[in-house]
């Protein structure tokens, strides 16, 4: 016999999306099935669709191909939605198509995606996997970390996605961004135990907030129109908030521990965007020397501090090569 519609149908969806969010198609696959069954009623996908008035029969199973050969048996009597667990029911999809291999005249199925994940969406699975590093059974190591033990490693990270982005490997920028990331989870969840303290949401509220605030030209009534317009805007808008901080001090805020060359690239920036006009001799002594070349270097769109680590990299690389020949 041949049915012209699915009787089987395999709801899957993403646990990163609230549970009752699925698609019209998926509702109405749940509302027209003779028979909706899941692993574990528990789950929130299925306990989303019994509060809304539909019967779910619980169908848990010992292996996957348990649970493929009752599902091909109840969907050759009546039309079944499965609703897929959190974990996807590793191998049963791949039981089922087993199993309707065997069958002459298997029912027809089809996959059904009831929800999408969001961009971001697997933020949320890195959040929860810091949570049980430094939950009760996670992680020892993870566990005994503070702000101040994992400060050396913030740096660390950041300097060598710089170092990934100048070399150009995409893979490898993003490898780099995701240690960069793991820190900020970081120190956010050990924050989250602290009194006071605050959460990865307080973190990206902020977040935010800023850039909200920052960009009046999106977001508000500004009328910034072109890249310096808006980092002249950024700059009074930050001063505004900043209010104990000396307008005067170009180097207010400014991180010591940052390379010279960088601190003189911000300087500069800072002092260009105010309307200062820095006075030094160029040919005063080394120190000097080195600001006209990092203010030449900045004229020109180019960073000072970029520049000679790629120097630095070509000259060792022409070492290296030689050294071997």
């Amino acid at each position: 016999m041949t049915r012209s519609q699915p009787l089987l149908t395999v709801l899957v969806t993403s646990p990163r999306v609230a549970a009752g969010l699925l698609s019209r198609d998926a509702w109405s696959a749940l509302e027209s099935a003779e028979q909706v069954l899941t692993a574990d009623l528990e789950d929130p996908v299925p306990a989303a669709v019994a509060a809304s008035g539909i019967d779910v029969a619980a169908a848990p199973y010992e292996s996957a191909a348990d649970g493929a050969r009752a599902l091909v048996s109840a969907a050759s009597e009546h039309s079944v939605v499965w609703i897929g667990s959190p974990d996807a029911d590793p191998g049963l999809t791949d039981a089922i198509a087993d199993e309707l291999t065997r069958l002459d005249d298997p029912p027809q199925i089809e996959v059904l995606v009831g929800s999408w994940d969001v961009p971001g969406a697997r933020l949320l699975d890195a959040v929860a996997v810091m949570d049980a590093l430094r939950s009760s059974g996670g992680c020892p190591w993870d566990a005994q970390q503070t702000h101040e033990s994992l400060a050396k490693y913030l740096v660390e990270e950041a300097h060598e996605t710089v170092e990934a982005i100048e070399t150009g490997d995409t893979e490898h920028i993003a490898e780099e961004l995701g240690d960069v990331l793991l820190q900020v989870l970081f120190h956010a969840r050990i924050a989250a135990d602290e009194d006071p303290g605050f959460t990865i949401d307080d973190v990206a509220s902020q977040l935010v907030d800023k850039l909200i605030r920052r960009h009046p030209h999106v977001f508000g009534d500004g009328d910034a129109a072109t890249p310096d317009e808006v980092e002249q805007s950024w700059e009074r808008i930050k001063a505004a908030e900043k209010t104990d901080r000396d307008e005067d001090d170009l180097l207010a805020g400014i991180p010591a521990s940052l390379s010279a060359l960088l601190i003189a690239e911000k300087v500069l920036t800072r002092a260009h965007r105010r309307g200062i006009q820095l006075s030094y001799d160029e040919r005063a002594d080394l120190g000097a020397q080195l600001l006209t070349l990092v203010a030449r270097a900045r004229a020109d769109g180019v960073s000072a501090d970029a520049a000679l680590r790629a120097t630095l990299r070509d000259v060792t690389r022409r070492h290296v090569a030689g050294c071997e020949a």
